[in-house]
């Protein structure tokens, strides 16, 4: 698809992927922008920067997801491309069992980082289909392919967000509603500065704005899988040797260990 001309929705949009995003598809000539976060002088900060509109959203909230869709529908225009790039991560929990995140913990990262998907999507379907397609771009994240060490809650919640953009890409494709799934891997971002030292990825870094370059020429092919980082091989080593990937991870998760024991002393 072609951002030129189109309504689009940002979730997450006051900062990191999400105001990249808004900014690029602003230059790409997006018709309006709708910026969509909880922080909501931040979205109001980048809305008025684009000329497009801000609106408080808590996307693990159905209801605010429906008023989201349906406000901008009804103000600003036919939805072209809704993006579902919020996310959370850093979920506590020791690094030493997978288990020890609370119930609470997982429920909070199962709702925003795979329902947000599903209610973006049943909002914005029956009017998609009945205009005869439409866009998602769901910001997922490398973690959702080969996997995250030292945080499950993530790891889980982001494979759970893959499976649903392929279902909903292969479900619904006949209708004109096409997806695409962004997967980076560490992104210079707030969410990055948070989650601490393991989750400095060992292809380095990439600015929010290289990633947003990346989703607009993955949309211009209607590009399913959209990575940012240089594409490796992690899928097809993971599939082809279960075991020895296993072995692998375990001695990079004890890197990791050994790395942040020496930035303690």
């Amino acid at each position: 698809m072609q951002i030129k001309g189109k309504v689009v929705v940002v979730t997450g949009g006051a900062d990191g992927i999400g105001r990249a995003l808004v900014q690029r598809f602003h230059q790409e000539g997006a018709k309006s922008i709708v910026v969509a976060d909880m922080n909501t002088a931040g979205a109001l900060s980048v809305a008025k920067s684009v000329g497009g509109r801000a609106v408080r959203c808590d996307v693990g909230s159905e209801k605010d997801i429906q008023g989201l869709v349906a406000e901008t529908e009804r103000d600003v225009g036919p939805i072209g491309l809704f993006c579902s790039n919020a996310g959370i991560a850093n979920f506590g929990g020791g690094a030493d069992d997978c288990t020890s995140s609370s119930n609470e913990q997982w429920q909070r990262g199962w709702q925003v980082n795979v329902m947000a998907h599903v209610y973006a999507a049943r909002a914005c379907l029956p009017a998609m289909i009945a205009r005869g397609g439409g866009t998602f771009l769901n910001t997922v994240s490398a973690a959702g392919l080969p996997n995250q060490i030292g945080d499950p809650v993530y790891a889980a919640t982001k494979h759970a967000a893959v499976s649903f953009a392929e279902n909903l890409a292969i479900t619904h494709h006949h209708q004109g509603i096409r997806v695409s799934m962004l997967c980076p891997q560490a992104v210079e971002t707030t969410m990055l500065r948070e989650v601490g030292e393991g989750a400095q990825n060992v292809d380095g870094v990439f600015s929010p704005y290289e990633v947003a370059r990346c989703v607009v020429e993955g949309l211009a092919v209607d590009k399913f899988l959209i990575l940012a980082h240089p594409e490796g091989d992690h899928m097809r080593k993971k599939t082809e040797n279960y075991d020895r990937w296993i072995g692998g991870m375990v001695e990079l998760r004890r890197s990791f260990t050994q790395q942040s024991a020496l930035c303690l002393r």
